[in-house]
This record gives C-alpha cells, sequence and structure tokens, in this order.
C-alpha cells in the first residue's frame, strides 16, 4: 500500500514512512492511495469473528507487507486485550463503549497500535523517535501510556493549559520515563500549530526524527476503523439489525474520518452524524459548502473543543471536495452545552446508565436526527470515555457522587510534572532541541 499527502506535492512513500514522518513534508495529511476493499464473502467470514480478528484483517490490508503477518497478529493481540461492549439501551439504541483499554477513553485504540508501529519500525531503522503530540485530553493520556516504555522512543505532549480536566492532566503529566508534558498557555488550536511549525521547521528536522500520534497520523487513523467495522458486523450477529446511523462525538474529526474509511471499505454503515458541540466549523460546511474555521469556544465537551480540525484536509480528500456528497453520507448537528446536560440527566433517568459529556453530546445529535429525518434504523453512539474521567460535569449534572476507578484513582495522587511554555514556537523549538541533553 502506498500514501501520498493531501496537498500533492510530497513523494507517496509506504506505510512505514508514512508512520515515522506522521505529517508529510508538505504538510499534508497521508492518505492511502486506494482503500481497500471487502466482498460480501470476506463480509460473511467475518461476522462471527472477535475484535481481534476484525481488527487484523483490516490491519493486514493497510500494513501487510510491511511487517510479518504472524508479527501483526502478536501486534494486534497485544494492542487488544480488553473488551468493546455493545450496549443496548432500549430496542435498536446502542452504546459502543471504547473506554475499556489503561487510560479509559477511545484514544487507547489507536494510540496502542501506533506505539507498536512506531517501535517496530523505529528498531528496524536504528533510530531514536520523538512523537510530538497536541492533544485537547484522552489523547495526550493515551499516547503517554501507549508508548511508555517502547524502545527507540520519547513523547513530548502538548496540552492547553486549563482546558483538560483534572484527570486528564494526571494521566498526560504523570507517565514518566520516556514521555514529557508541556503546558501550553493558549487553547488546543495553539498546541496544533505549535506541532504543525515543529515538522516543518528545517533545522528541527535536522536534529531529530519527528512522528506525531495525533490522528493526523495515518496508523492512529487506521486502528480506529477497527470498532465500526466490530460493531456493524456484531449488531447483525447478534441483533440481526443492519447498516446502522454511527453519531460520532466529533472535535479533530479523525474518529469520524476513520468510519468513513470503514464504510468505504464495505463494512455495513448505513450513515453518520458529526456531533459537534459549538465548535460547529464542519456542520456548518455540511450545511453551506464554505469552511469557515472560527476561534476555539470552551464547552463542557473539553475534548471536542476545536475550531480547526486537522483531520478534515482527509474528510474533503474522500469526498473529492464536494460537501454534497459529503452531506449524504455524514448529518452535522451542532450541540449546546445546555442539551449536554439534560442528556446526561435524561440518559440516567431512562435507562440508570452514566455517560461522559461528549458521549451525552452524541445521544443527544441521535435524538435530534431521528426527530428531523424520521430515520429509525439502529443507531450507535460512540461513548469516547469513561464518565469518571469528567466527574465535575457529571456529579453536577446528576447531583450525585461517581464512582472512580482504582486506576484512575492511583494516577490522582501521583504529583504533577510538566514544563510550562507559551504560544510562541520559539519556546517548543528551544525545548526539542535541548530534550534529554
Amino acid at each position: 500500500m502506498i500514501y501520498f499527502s493531501t496537498n500533492k506535492t510530497s513523494t507517496p512513500v509506504s506505510i512505514k514512512k508514512a508512520t515515522l514522518e506522521g505529517l508529510a513534508p508538505d504538510g499534508g495529511l497521508y492518505v492511502p492511495s486506494g482503500v481497500p476493499g471487502f466482498s460480501l464473502p470476506e463480509l460473511e467470514l467475518l461476522e462471527g469473528g472477535n475484535f481481534r480478528s476484525i481488527a487484523f484483517a483490516i490491519a493486514k490490508k493497510f500494513v501487510g507487507g510491511e511487517i510479518p503477518l504472524d508479527h501483526l497478529g502478536d501486534i494486534i493481540d497485544s494492542c487488544y486485550p480488553f473488551e468493546t461492549p455493545l450496549v443496548e439501551l432500549e430496542k435498536g439504541t446502542f452504546i459502543e463503549e471504547l473506554f475499556s483499554g489503561p487510560t479509559l477513553a477511545f484514544k487507547d485504540y489507536g494510540a496502542r497500535f501506533l506505539a507498536r508501529l512506531t517501535g517496530y519500525f523505529a528498531s528496524e531503522e536504528r533510530k531514536l523517535i520523538t512523537v510530538l503530540v497536541a492533544t485537547s485530553g484522552d489523547t495526550g493520556s493515551a499516547v503517554a501510556y501507549g508508548f511508555q516504555g517502547i524502545p527507540n522512543t520519547r513523547v513530548v505532549l502538548l496540552y492547553p493549559s486549563g482546558k483538560v480536566s483534572r484527570l486528564q492532566e494526571q494521566q498526560l503529566t504523570t507517565a514518566g520515563g520516556n514521555v514529557h508534558a508541556l503546558e501550553v498557555q493558549g487553547d488546543f488550536d495553539d498546541c496544533q500549530r505549535l506541532v504543525k511549525q515543529a515538522f516543518v521547521d528545517p533545522e528541527l528536522r535536522e536534529l531529530l526524527t519527528l512522528t506525531s500520534a495525533n490522528s493526523i497520523n495515518i496508523s492512529r487513523l487506521i486502528p480506529q476503523s477497527f470498532y465500526y467495522a466490530w460493531a456493524s458486523l456484531h449488531l447483525k450477529a447478534e441483533y440481526g439489525m443492519e447498516n446502522p446511523v454511527f453519531s460520532v462525538p466529533s472535535g479533530n474529526y479523525g474518529n469520524l474520518t476513520a468510519g468513513v474509511l470503514a464504510r468505504m471499505m464495505g463494512f455495513p454503515i448505513g450513515h453518520f452524524i458529526a456531533a459537534s458541540n459549538a465548535n460547529d466549523s464542519v456542520t456548518r460546511y455540511l450545511e453551506e459548502g464554505r469552511y469557515e474555521p472560527r476561534p476555539t469556544i470552551a464547552t463542557l465537551s473539553t475534548a471536542m473543543d476545536v475550531g480547526n480540525p486537522s483531520n478534515f484536509a482527509r474528510l474533503r480528500h474522500f469526498y473529492n471536495n464536494d460537501y454534497r456528497a459529503m452531506g449524504s453520507d455524514i448529518t452535522g448537528i451542532s450541540v449546546s452545552d445546555e442539551d449536554t446536560t439534560a442528556a446526561i440527566r435524561d440518559i440516567y433517568n431512562r435507562y440508570g446508565y452514566i455517560v461522559d459529556p461528549h458521549t451525552a453530546v452524541g445521544f443527544h445529535a441521535l435524538e435530534e436526527y431521528r426527530k428531523q429525518s424520521g430515520n429509525r434504523s439502529p443507531g450507535i453512539v460512540l461513548s469516547t470515555a469513561h464518565p469518571a474521567k469528567f466527574l465535575e460535569v457529571i456529579e453536577e449534572a446528576l447531583e450525585r457522587k461517581i464512582e472512580i476507578p482504582e486506576r484512575l484513582r492511583v494516577v490522582l495522587e501521583k504529583e504533577k510534572k510538566a514544563n510550562l511554555i507559551g504560544t510562541d514556537y520559539r519556546e517548543l523549538a528551544d525545548f526539542l532541541k535541548h530534550l534529554d541533553r
């Protein structure tokens, strides 16, 4: 499989080079030269399979040929020792729980796969890889834990000061070892801008071998398609339902892009809802055909507070910049903080089920979509984080205490270790030049 840049001026590369570079030299995002398909017989064979068998089948199409299949199988097995439950709230309405991994967030699916691929390729190249990541919360902790102890790698995490939950901050600042945290006095878009500047800085690239573990890295995006494929096949095998509508809490749009990738591969998916908060640049694009990013707005669903999402470039590529074609597959719905809080209460009162604010955005958007369209297809809401990661929001909404899992309680007791920097790129460049020296 060959990968090329969405900006189309860089030389096409292998999965190894795309993984180790992260961002293409021309500033574009790597995309596959063609999306591999699954035939109906192949899908039928996978229907009764477990999550890891479906993940392996997909990974083989994108990575096969560059990693021996037995080793790729071991990578998949080590990545996903946990379950991916599909919980039925009522007939035809499901929550796909993506928070069973070590950091209790969906980012574990992509980060663990990427970390192992990076480690494998770095050992082949005999290089020290510096992984540079901008995070609005769960990406940072998933990358920190995913890369922790992986040979030939070190990680630098940039997160916006005061704009992630306390639990998220504790997770990404206490990993230690080969993981370094930078608290940026700005918002997520500032963090993302700094990372992009580093990747196109010729002086820095001369000194360091840089890659990214954000969803701009194709090897973090590909594994996010695994749980769409799994859910669509499991829904058919276990419940006799087909072509679900996926409601996707959306911030940087990597998660949604991975779903589109799964649908393009042939997995039985009917439609997508891009569930945003007040940061609605993609929602407005789907309605009007004009992409006009705005400054980031702070909301209760903090991990989705992204004004100018990076992965939108990949979405536009897959739909040939045709917003009507994109809109035929994706409905954008923006959800207010008031409706987010109301959804948290509503889900608890109706089903006795507790969700985090991002999942609440996805649930409310599914309800709105059904009202507007009359579509009664089965609906799957992606639950992107354990509610305990957003204690303040949940406890205020439900007026009750939430139990914190043991692995999070342990993290809260650790000492935060982070360097504070401003939004001037020179501060980041100086830190990276003197890292571990």
